[in-house]
């Protein structure tokens, strides 16, 4: 998908008695809509998951029900709610895409932070309450699982295809986070859909390696305590993941900023310009893949309208054509609002 540039300048002008203030002030709008990295890279991420997720359940699933294993039973529920969870993400990555309308002047950009705030819950409530649940009832009454070294094939496959997974999600990270580490881009990251990817591979990953090892406890041991609490410890990690999701989802549908390189890019693009004298304010809100820019600046060009119109016109074609965000993209399309006297 080829990124955008959706933005409006709308102007405020004062004037003293006839003649227009040497210090005349441009409030300017801008809609600035690009794929952050691409939302085709989010999309294929989503893809990798979806794909490891609906295998991996299958898998589980058989092995749950042939070896009677709590932890076991546990990885299976977590995987079919992943998968459930990968197709909620498409769900809102297509609905982001609508275009605007009389009651969504903005677009639906923001409905992809719904959809994975949904994700986050699913996978508290159907993967962690349910998985702290089994082991709960496994601890009061204990069984050992049937022919166990099945659960350790699967588990062990399990691990192999969702590394997998996670290592196509990092790929795509790595294409936007820059210089960033892994944990600074989670919490400033604005693409929710890939921080939930990551952060469900990642709780799948500890998952699996806790129930391998509650699984070859019991073996070892032949007591089933270890299979009990090995589900629990699965609910923990589930519970925690989809906090640490939540929080920062939750952070996004209130409402941030765009992220600090790119805000940072766009004051260094307005404050290089001949045009403006001085950036007063500058506003970013972020609303999926878009970005709501609010600008208050001084203009040079301050007495004569004409000119400071030639000006603005100069800076929004300057933008569409030069600006680039923190991922080296810039823009296609402008929509103008002129200033009025």
């Amino acid at each position: 998908m080829q990124p955008k540039l959706l933005y409006s300048i709308a102007g405020l002008i004062k004037e003293q008695h006839v003649r227009l203030s040497p210090f005349s002030f441009l409030l300017a709008e801008l809609l600035l809509q690009s794929t952050m990295s691409g939302m085709s890279g989010s999309f294929r991420a989503i893809m990798y998951a979806l794909a490891a997720n609906l295998g991996i359940a299958i898998a589980k699933g058989l092995a749950a029900w042939y070896t009677r294993s709590g932890a076991m039973l546990a990885e299976a529920i977590h995987s079919a709610a992943d998968t459930a969870n990968q197709v909620l993400l498409i769900v809102g990555l297509r609905r982001a895409e609508m275009p605007v309308s009389d009651d969504h002047p903005l677009g639906y950009g923001k409905a992809v932070y719904f959809w994975s705030f949904v994700v986050a819950i699913m996978l508290f409530s159907i993967g962690g309450i349910f998985s702290i649940y089994e082991g709960l009832h496994k601890m009061a009454r204990p069984e050992m699982p049937e022919s166990p070294w099945i659960a350790v094939v699967v588990l062990a496959v399990s691990l192999a295809i969702e590394f997998g997974s996670l290592r196509g999600a990092l790929a795509e990270v790595r294409k936007v986070r820059g210089s960033r580490s892994i944990w600074k881009w989670f919490r400033t990251s604005r693409q929710s859909e890939l921080i939930v990817v990551v952060g469900e591979d990642s709780a799948a990953l500890v998952g699996l390696s806790l129930a391998l090892l509650a699984v070859l406890g019991t073996i070892v041991t032949s007591n089933p305590l270890f299979d009990a609490l090995g589900t629990i410890a699965i609910g923990a990690v589930l519970i925690l993941i989809a906090f640490a999701v939540g929080i920062e989802v939750k952070s996004l549908l209130i409402g941030e900023s765009a992220d600090p390189e790119t805000v940072t890019a766009l004051r260094q693009f307005l404050s290089g310009r001949p045009e403006i004298a001085e950036i007063y304010h500058l506003i970013t809100l972020q609303l999926g893949r878009d970005i709501m820019v609010s600008v208050k600046a001084k203009m040079r060009e301050g007495h004569q309208v004409a000119r400071m119109i030639e000006d603005i016109n100069r800076v929004e074609a300057d933008l569409k054509t030069g600006f680039r965000r923190s991922d080296g993209r810039s823009s296609s399309r402008t929509y103008v609002i002129e200033p009025k006297r």
